[in-house]
């Protein structure tokens, strides 16, 4: 299943949720609607800074990410960021793999 990093930066409506919920809370939250796509969450960390939590977990598909981003993103409570990961073994694949590419040149 393809692996995600979901960067997450709260509104100042999340964040009021978040001080009368608790992280705890909403980590049970993350995870459940993680689930709810037929994914798994690894990882939940608050932090502070330009984000204000980070989750590493994985979904089926791409289609499945994008249903999260756009919950996410209507509930109007956070705004979400996701990066897609990949493992040393696919970045092994990736170099193996032939391309065609012509890098642009500049006119004379």
């Amino acid at each position: 299943m393809p692996k995600y990093l979901w960067r997450v930066s709260y509104s100042q409506e999340g964040a009021r949720g978040l001080i009368a919920q608790g992280g705890s809370a909403r980590h049970a939250a993350i995870k459940e609607m993680v689930e709810s796509v037929g994914g798994h969450v690894e990882l939940c960390y608050f932090a502070f800074g330009d984000d204000d939590l980070f989750v590493i977990g994985d979904v089926p598909n791409e289609v499945a990410a994008a249903a999260l981003a756009i919950r996410t993103a209507a509930s109007g409570g956070a705004i979400s960021h996701t990066v897609t990961l990949l493992t040393p073994e696919q970045i092994d694949e990736a170099v193996a793999r032939e391309v065609t590419y012509q890098p642009p040149v500049a006119a004379e």
